[in-house]
């Protein structure tokens, strides 16, 4: 899961940022009546984040290079390989440092995790404890986490060998993601104006 991506993007409001960390396990489109609006936002911004990401070219350009080998896997593991830039490349986008932000982010999730799916609720326990945010940074990182998603996909994903394609293509996906997130972020943050 691209977490990092969709924490950031949710800027301060930390209601926000819960929904839209849990929006992947919140299903259909009639959101359950007890989140508060600012979770029930956040749910929206992060469905609003993926439909422009998957529109997007350049980021068609990066599933395009994996779509042979795997598929309908290539979105996740190019969402994936764009939480490694974030990660890696965190001081172009953000003035706290990653380690203090990681620790601020996991308290707040963790203060909330009454509201999550119990699905979510059980795996927050390993996020922390396993640091992911601040282990996407690297691609021993973001292959563990890809080794886990293929361990839990129904079928042969291929995913814990994607890391391979993105030694083999590093720059490119480097270059597309710095193209491709600043988008990204002016769309979140149209969306957070509007609403304030």
């Amino acid at each position: 899961m691209n977490f990092l991506a969709h924490l950031y993007l949710s800027g301060d409001d930390t209601e926000v940022m819960v929904g839209n960390f849990m929006a992947d396990f919140v299903k259909g489109k009639i959101m359950p009546a007890h989140y508060p609006p600012g979770v029930r936002f956040g749910i929206d911004l992060h469905r609003s984040i993926d439909a422009f990401t998957d529109r997007h070219p350049v980021v068609k350009t990066s599933k395009k290079r994996l779509w042979e080998k795997y598929r309908h896997y290539a979105g996740v593991i190019v969402d994936m390989y764009y939480d490694h830039f974030l990660s890696s490349k965190w001081n172009m986008f953000h003035n706290e440092p990653l380690p203090s932000y990681s620790v601020q982010v996991y308290q707040i999730l963790d203060e909330q995790k009454s509201i999550m799916p119990e699905r979510l609720k059980g795996i927050l326990p390993h996020m922390i404890r396993g640091n992911w945010l601040l282990g996407y940074g690297s691609i021993e990182g973001i292959g563990q986490a890809l080794s886990g998603m293929s361990r839990r996909t129904p079928f042969d994903s291929k995913m814990d060998e994607a890391t391979n394609e993105l030694r083999e293509n590093y720059e490119a996906f480097q270059n597309e993601f710095l193209t491709f997130f600043p988008e990204l972020r002016e769309h979140a943050n149209d969306m957070l104006m509007a609403r304030t």
